[in-house]
């Protein structure tokens, strides 16, 4: 027989993990970089330890990639169930309502009624609703660092906010983040889910009857609504003294979304499985399982087995795989180094002795973890010769570039010879001079040589 805390002390060791794993993920390194920001303060990407530029933000679309179709395997498969064991929301509604009104200040009679309003009649009881409030105030402020410590690393976030005055936008996002948190969690609560949620309008169309979901077995129980949603006056064992739903509502009165399930799926279902501890509980007294289930609705026709492997969940599959051993690929593809090219206005100068100039603004971005000298040299593009006719006028000496930063540098390539007139390409290949095979980029560009007529003149 199912225990009647069965789902309750799981959730709750779920609720653990996932806020110790949310909360430590910031802090984790590997080689002084961060497993996952998103960082527009640097204009960098930090994945598994890695650093990527801003110009490496092709990454982008593979990760999104997979957090979508992720939510959708996980949808189909389980319905909605990051929403009533993993969400930030859930858990900060349990940790306000359950735990700290209802366990540690009274404020509620008990857990197992959630449509219950807090009592407030005596000044200590108002009391005690601003003590929970200001508790819960903070924890929403520190979820609020949590979520900015994606987008800028703790140490930044620290020593930016011990001078707040400085940094107001980090400020302005931290405390609004914080203030929706609070009005969230503490006004808006469960409504979130119902009204405000996208997740909440997408699953419908992600479900089938495979999917697991949170049921009510109307065939052991008795119905309850029609085919129309409408509530029978007849309770259940008055249509039929076999069925076993005693009408007891104790799976209504837990529900945190003020929903009956006995109705069937419905979009607000978070799948906490609360109603399914509610009911077994009651059911438990009487010898006999819980009428709500955690099935899918083919499963009931089907002796309690759910077909996890089908069609769509196969396919789900085979996409997060490709699209992670793509992203694998591309992330293994990483330069050593960037390097940006931009044209001057002027597109080149021609000089006493006939020489024409080209002049550019490069931009050497050693994304290396150790620092470099940095220098490069023009090779032709394949099937070109001009390469040969090109000499370096300016910097003619190597130059220091420190780990992960960026230095500008004004090139000018000189060229003595009369060519035809025309732009030629050219590939510039920036090296660092102590690691010329491992640390380097090719990048092309273009020469332009004048017409001879402007030569004369």
């Amino acid at each position: 027989m199912q225990s009647p805390t069965h789902y309750r002390i799981k959730r709750y060791i779920v609720y653990g993990i996932a806020t110790l794993f949310l909360l430590l993920f910031p802090f984790i390194q590997i080689n002084g970089n961060q497993l996952f920001l998103l960082s527009f303060d640097h204009k960098q990407l930090h994945l598994l330890g890695t650093i990527f530029d801003i110009q490496e933000f092709y990454l982008m679309p593979f990760l999104l990639i997979l957090m979508f179709v992720g939510i959708f395997f996980m949808t189909t498969l389980a319905g909605r169930i990051w929403c009533g064991w993993a969400c930030p929301q859930t858990i900060f509604r349990i940790i306000y309502r359950d735990f700290l009104q209802t366990k540690v200040f009274g404020l509620r009679k008990r857990i197992s009624n959630k449509q219950e309003k807090m009592d407030l009649s005596t000044f200590g009881a108002k009391i005690k609703a601003v003590c929970a409030f200001l508790i819960i105030s903070v924890l929403c402020l520190v979820a609020a660092a949590s979520l900015m410590f994606f987008f800028t690393p703790p140490s930044d976030f620290f020593a930016y906010m011990s001078d707040p005055l400085n940094h107001p936008i980090l400020l302005g996002f931290w405390l609004g983040f914080g203030l929706f948190f609070i009005l969230d969690i503490t006004f808006i609560q469960e409504n979130f889910c119902v009204y405000m949620c996208p997740y909440c309008r997408v699953q419908s169309v992600l479900y089938d009857n495979d999917t697991v979901m949170v049921l009510y077995d109307y065939k052991r129980g008795g119905a309850v609504y029609d085919a129309k949603g409408m509530k029978f006056d007849v309770a259940p064992k008055k249509q039929d003294p076999n069925n076993e739903c005693t009408n007891c509502n104790a799976c209504v009165r837990v529900c945190p979304t003020h929903i009956d399930i006995r109705k069937g799926m419905q979009l607000e279902c978070i799948n906490c499985l609360e109603c399914a501890d509610a009911c077994a509980d009651v059911m438990g007294k009487l010898g006999r399982p819980s009428l709500v289930m955690w099935k899918s609705p083919a499963s009931l026709d089907n002796n309690g087995k759910v077909q996890f492997l089908r069609f769509k969940t196969i396919g789900y599959v085979v996409i997060l795989a490709f699209v992670l051993i793509m992203l694998l690929f591309v992330s293994t593809t990483k330069e050593t180094m960037l390097l940006d090219i931009a044209r001057d206005a002027e597109l080149y100068e021609v000089r006493a002795n006939l020489a024409v100039d080209n002049s550019y603004t490069m931009v050497f971005n050693n994304t290396d973890s150790q620092p470099h000298e940095m220098y490069f040299e023009i090779l032709d593009v394949q099937g070109g010769d001009i390469a040969k006719s090109l000499r370096i006028l300016r910097p003619q000496e190597p130059f220091m570039v420190r780990a992960k930063e960026k230095v500008k540098k004004v090139v000018t390539l000189r060229t003595n010879e009369p060519l035809n007139e025309g732009r030629y390409d050219i590939i510039i290949r920036a090296f660092a001079v102590d690691d010329k095979e491992r640390v380097f980029v090719e990048r092309k560009t273009n020469f332009v040589f004048p017409n001879h007529s402007k030569l004369k003149d």
